[in-house]
């Protein structure tokens, strides 16, 4: 494994409500300096959920909502911060409750995913939800939230369809696929 750069000097350039920026000076082994700027949450950094429900054996719910960063209606998975306190199980669980309606009996943890390690320290938890059930309770978006759903065999489709581009998504929706058809739990 290569030696990691040295770091030289790390600052806070930019600070938001939700982001901190910070500029790294970077001496890596070569020598070669350079300057790397990341955001890092601003906060209490409980991280973040992402939550793959299963209506049936093959089917995951979608949800669209607003998305400020491409200023369109985007779908994806239901997802959001954990809170303060709360088990990541607890917050995934909460957070369908919240932006899809439905609560899950059966809740795994799936694992990680960095949003894009290059320049984000942030990353996010994939919790596969089965064995739903009706329940709704009230979030902090905005306005309603349309719920959707996507055949686990149809993810290349997905591509297609007009506002979806959620990369994390769908790399959520393939590890799901492939672990569940490696445990016998689904076939074509």
């Amino acid at each position: 494994m290569p030696q990691k750069p040295e770091i030289l000097d790390a600052r806070v350039v930019a600070k938001s409500r939700l982001f901190t920026v910070e500029q790294m000076q970077l001496r890596f082994s070569n020598g070669t300096e350079r300057t790397y700027e990341r955001l890092v949450g601003s906060g209490a950094g409980y991280g973040a959920v992402m939550v793959v429900a299963l209506k049936d054996a093959r089917t995951a719910l979608l949800i669209e909502e607003y998305c400020g960063g491409t200023q369109d209606y985007q779908l994806s998975l239901p997802k959001g911060l954990v809170e303060p306190g709360e088990d990541v199980l607890d917050a995934a669980n909460r957070e369908l409750m919240e932006e899809a309606g439905f609560g899950a009996e059966r809740l795994e943890l799936l694992g990680k995913l960095a949003l894009s390690p290059g320049y984000m320290s942030q990353s996010i938890s994939v919790v596969l939800a089965r064995n739903l059930y009706e329940k709704r309770l009230p979030g902090d978006e905005p306005e309603p939230i349309r719920v959707d759903s996507v055949d686990l065999y149809a993810l290349s489709e997905l591509m297609t369809r007009p506002g979806f581009s959620e990369g994390r998504a769908l790399a959520a929706l393939y590890l799901v696929r492939d672990l569940l058809e490696q445990r016998g739990e689904l076939q074509r």
